[in-house]
């Protein structure tokens, strides 16, 4: 770190200890949490985040798209462009939780820490609002919608042009299988590919009592739910990550009603990724018409891998250790989740890491997409402090 970024670094910590406090935390995250909104829906929260960011002063504004939100931070100097990003929607999911501050719109609720994303970009707006004649450089904050939907919003932002001359991008996930006070570490691939697929097998319907004068595509089905497993088992190198699951069998309540089959498909590689649909269909079409059953075949590929880049994941680890010890620093092993944050790492070298919010002795136990998934709070200061601290070290040209 230069001399520069030291005293901008004692500057932050000054700032922080009078901006990043719980209390204001909570006021930002509550309306928030309390009105939560899906996917391409979130118009109410990108309003909020906008009123929000303008209260700060200093930053140019614009609605990259109609529900999502960017702020620039242009520096008195110029430098590198360093981009933040935050997601801000909502799932489908009927909260459980007896929080006084519950979600209020029936049927949907922030289960996946997307309004304490939100939360923290906007505290570390804030703090670099009030730096801005230090700056160096511009700083993006990025505020996304339909992270939880394909197609998604970052591809979206990308081809509205958030990404056009950024140096480097960066995001975080808070993380409920990681302890409060950790930072998660992933070099190279972390989150996979999550495509989907759609399989319609068509029998001829009849009489439970005379099975001979139908094609039972009920057994048919069980048959290619069996066998694409195969695909993992004996298709494909033991040591390379892949994840087909056949998540819904819908089998029908009529002789006339015809069972069909979805689910998801998850790899890092990209070969693999354009092979394994062909080895499915091949098994579909091989058992469909061994057995008189036709089939319809469908393969939707979503979003692509999230790879980090070890020069700037080091920096994040760097980062973690100088501000919360060596202990808080936890190396872990890439997951099969998808995240669309890998959009905008097609435009710009990044890294994607984890903030640890679960706190087994505040009952903060539940894991992501639960109905009663929170997290805890002081995770949030822990959040900005990496996002201010990293940002930083990278427009003063560290990787």
């Amino acid at each position: 770190m230069n001399q520069h970024s030291r005293a901008m670094s004692v500057r932050y910590r000054r700032s922080a200890s009078a901006v990043c406090f719980r209390q204001e935390f909570f006021i930002v995250i509550q309306p928030l949490y309390v009105h939560p909104e899906l996917s391409f829906q979130e118009e109410k929260t990108a309003q909020f985040v906008y009123e929000t960011l303008q209260s700060f002063g200093h930053l140019e504004l614009s609605r990259p798209t109609k529900t999502s939100v960017m702020a620039r931070l242009i520096g008195q100097q110029p430098g590198r462009v360093v981009a933040i990003r935050a997601d801000m929607d909502a799932l489908p999911i009927q909260e459980e939780n007896t929080f006084e501050f519950a979600s209020k719109n029936p049927g949907v609720m922030h289960a996946c820490g997307h309004d304490g994303h939100t939360a923290m970009l906007l505290g570390t707006a804030k703090i670099f609002s009030q730096l801005r004649d230090d700056i160096r450089g511009e700083i993006r904050f990025l505020f996304q919608h339909a992270e939880e939907l394909f197609p998604g919003g970052a591809e979206e932002m990308v081809q509205a042009g958030v990404m056009d001359g950024v140096d480097v991008v960066i995001g975080t996930h808070l993380w409920s299988p990681l302890e409060r006070g950790k930072i998660g570490i992933v070099y190279g691939p972390m989150m996979a590919a999550p495509d989907r697929f759609f399989i319609r097998i068509i029998g001829k319907g009849g009489h439970g009592a005379m099975p001979h004068q139908t094609i039972d595509a009920i057994a048919i089905g069980a048959q290619v739910v069996t066998n694409l497993q195969h695909i993992v088992s004996r298709y494909v190198d033991p040591l390379e990550p892949l994840v087909l699951s056949v998540t819904q069998f819908v089998a029908g309540t009529a002789h006339n009603v015809l069972p069909g089959e979805q689910g998801t498909v998850r790899t890092f590689d990209e070969t693999l990724r354009r092979t394994v649909p062909q080895w499915m269909e091949r098994i579909v079409k091989g058992i469909t018409e061994a057995h008189g059953a036709s089939y319809e075949f469908q393969f939707d590929y979503g979003y692509r891998p999230v790879i980090n880049y070890d020069e700037v994941t080091h920096v994040i680890e760097e980062t973690a250790r100088e501000l919360l010890g060596e202990e808080a620093v936890a190396r872990l092993k890439p997951n099969m989740g998808g995240e669309d944050f890998s959009a905008f790492l097609q435009k710009a070298p990044g890294s994607f890491f984890y903030v640890g919010a679960r706190n087994e002795e505040k009952g903060i136990v539940y894991p992501h997409h639960h109905p009663r998934f929170t997290i805890d709070e002081d995770a949030l200061e822990i959040g900005v402090q990496m996002f201010v601290a990293a940002t930083l070290k990278l427009l003063a040209g560290a990787e």
